[in-house]
């Protein structure tokens, strides 16, 4: 096969089949092609059957390109098999096929943030939001760094730690009983189950024998863990990541697992992506001369021949919303004269709370945006109740689903009735769907008051095996015509609301009937899914003509011609509680995330002064900024006289009255 439009550096990792690779590839320098290309070499070149081979990402979005890239490269029959899928869509594949050998059956439900929070709640007995977020967000800690509950009781070393590690026994105890498994278990189950059972590993090694991997510098413990295990000791394959844009440490991921591949595998071959697709030359040297103050675990350098662009704008406002309102003008001036999109602009941002004023100016300017990461399709309320119902025609042990279905519409249970019912389940230690049937409970009830409940229970094993086999669109509509769901949303909201909910829950069944006809999946199957695609993704976002507004986060690996990155001062970038907990150096990969968005324009902007509880408090320009190479930047402000490249008063005036003009000739 043809590898003529490949550079050198990418040639060489695309023909590497020898042993384990590793790809340093740095921003826009071409990881996906690379990737890509290389299924395709393993498939036509080295002639492996495509089932033979996994490439694991982070997001469905990314799977899909993906998929769709390496479909434009081989006809589909020799592609048939390959498996291109989320770390965690894998983990439920193989817990799926293995379920048995962990004490779960295959249709497990896979609880979602909700469901999490309200046993957690129920657990601590308490609604403080604060504590229940931190305890998911610790005990989520300690299953990305692959530890038991039993050895977090055994490694407790304080009071604190010793709570925790109960808190964390009880909720797998509860998940357990409820045959459900978190989004963190995807990964942690599969991973003990191939420590307990080397047959089924080796099943699984001879299945995938060749593995693909994005993103490496955001695996954390259990996803490394689950690498090794597949690929054991012949390493057969190819990492793919950047040390210097790991920005997920908060959530578990571990950059050091860059590092450990060389000591796990020392035959591990390194081949370096410095040449940059995306970027002019001047915003690569502000990227390089920024990350450059890291201590490197590899040294790299990111050139590009797109030419130099013009100087990077450093802009001293004086408080957020002259900030505000110097985006909207510089945007809106800049697209009068170079007459692009509304699309062609992001404004980055280190935290959520900065966008909402960002947001006002735009509007009042009238400027279309888009944030990234809104509301989720699939966390719409409507959304969740039809959900509850599919979760218990998977699996009936999922209480949380019952008691959601149960109650939406009501049935006429009460909640008496639904009390009596938990206290029986807990006593007995079965779900609440077992305990439904059993003489023991039937006896504490009064026979109006077990009729509904019995009609409910019957209604869904009746449903259950047809849930397996029928049309997926057809029996759902079924199902909410016999459940009432339309009249039941009118009665418990005005007209407007209930319409615009009744729609979405049309357009849920109509995704359900596409899912169901084009990949021939049973509803139950599609309901296991459905957890994986709103836990990882959320919405697509349509392709409108409109301003992007995300967080540095949420950018990475997106690109846009021209960026704002805002309020780049200190305690906002680097964020206070980073720098409190030595945490700068993380901070620093976020700002260089930030840099290397832009194309073409890239403008930086910090405020002289910013309200803080109520009081004006003196911003300090953050630290990244006197980072910054002095010959590639324009500088408004108190930093100017730090710098030799500034923008005199005048300058700044006149530039300021011809962007007013030109605004004045659009009206």
């Amino acid at each position: 096969m043809q590898l003529d439009h490949l550079n050198p550096p990418q040639r060489a990792a695309v023909k590497y089949l020898d042993g384990p690779c590793l790809v340093l590839a740095g921003a826009g320098s071409g990881k996906t092609r690379v990737i890509t290309q290389k299924i395709a070499y393993l498939i036509q070149a080295a002639q492996m059957d495509a089932r033979n081979i996994a490439a694991i990402t982070f997001t469905n979005k990314a799977a899909r390109e993906m998929q769709e890239r390496v479909g434009g490269l081989l006809p589909p029959d020799r592609l048939r098999g390959l498996t291109v899928s989320t770390f965690h869509s894998l983990g439920m594949r193989i817990l799926r096929e293995e379920a048995k050998h962990l004490g779960y059956k295959p249709q497990f439900s896979i609880l979602d943030s909700g469901d999490q929070w309200k046993i957690i709640g129920d657990i601590l007995g308490t609604t403080d939001k604060q504590l229940v977020r931190s305890t998911i967000s610790r005990i989520s800690m300690l299953k990305s760094d692959r530890v038991s509950p039993d050895q977090a009781l055994l490694g407790a070393d304080s009071e604190g730690e010793l709570h925790l590690a109960k808190l964390y026994r009880t909720y797998q105890d509860t998940l357990q009983a409820y045959q459900a498994v978190d989004f963190d278990d995807l990964i942690r189950l599969p991973v003990d189950l191939f420590e307990q059972n080397p047959d089924v590993t080796q099943k699984w090694q001879q299945r995938l024998r060749y593995l693909l991997v994005d993103e490496y510098q955001d695996t954390n413990t259990t996803q490394y863990s689950l690498l090794k295990f597949l690929t054991g000791t012949s390493g057969k394959f190819t990492a793919v990541g950047d040390d210097d844009q790991s920005i997920y440490a908060w959530r578990g991921a571990n950059v050091e697992n860059l590092a450990l591949l060389k000591t796990d595998f020392p035959a591990l071959e390194i081949i370096k992506l410095e040449q940059n697709y995306r970027s002019v030359a001047r915003i690569l040297r502000c990227a390089n001369a920024v990350i450059s103050n890291n201590p490197k675990l590899f040294e790299k350098t990111l050139w590009s021949d797109l030419g130099i662009g013009d100087p990077i704008q450093v802009i001293e406002c004086k408080g957020e919303e002259h900030e505000a309102e110097m985006v909207a003008m510089s945007l809106l001036n800049h697209k009068f004269i170079n007459n692009t999109k509304f699309a062609d602009y992001a404004v980055l941002y280190r935290g959520n709370h900065q966008a909402r004023i960002i947001e006002t100016q735009l509007r009042e300017h009238r400027i279309p945006y888009q944030m990234a990461g809104g509301q989720s399709f699939f966390d719409r309320a409507e959304i969740k109740d039809i959900l509850a119902y599919l979760r218990l025609l998977a699996n009936e042990d999922d209480d949380p689903a019952f008691i959601r279905a149960i109650t939406t519409p009501k049935r006429g249970v009460g909640n008496v009735t639904l009390e009596k019912l938990g206290n029986y389940a807990n006593t007995r230690q079965i779900s609440l769907f077992q305990a439904a049937f059993e003489e023991g409970f039937i006896h504490q009830v009064q026979p109006a008051q077990y009729e509904p409940l019995q009609t409910f229970c019957d209604f869904i094993n009746r449903l259950q095996p047809r849930a397996t086999r029928e049309s997926a669109g057809a029996l759902l509509r079924e199902m909410l015509a016999a459940i009432d769901y339309e009249t039941w949303l009118y009665d418990s909201d005005d007209p407007k609301p209930a319409e615009a909910k009744w729609k979405n829950v049309l357009d849920f069944c109509g995704w359900v009937d596409k899912k169901g006809e084009e990949q021939g999946k049973s509803l139950i199957e599609i309901s296991q899914t459905i957890a994986l695609i709103t836990m990882l993704e959320g919405r697509d976002e349509d392709e409108v003509d409109a301003v992007r507004m995300s967080t540095l986060h949420a950018s990475k690996g997106l690109e846009y011609p021209h960026v704002f990155l805002i309020g780049c001062e200190e305690d906002i970038l680097p964020h206070a509680n980073s720098i409190e907990s030595g945490m700068v150096e993380e901070e620093r990969r976020l700002m260089y995330v930030g840099i290397t968005r832009a194309q073409r324009s890239l403008t930086i902007s910090y405020c002289g002064k910013r309200k803080r509880a109520g009081e004006w408090q003196i911003s300090e320009p953050s630290r990244f900024l006197r980072e910054l190479p002095a010959e590639d930047i324009r500088v408004t402000g108190r930093m100017a006289a730090d710098k030799g490249n500034q923008v005199t008063r005048s300058e700044g005036r006149a530039m300021l009255a011809g962007m007013m003009a030109k605004l004045g000739e659009m009206k």
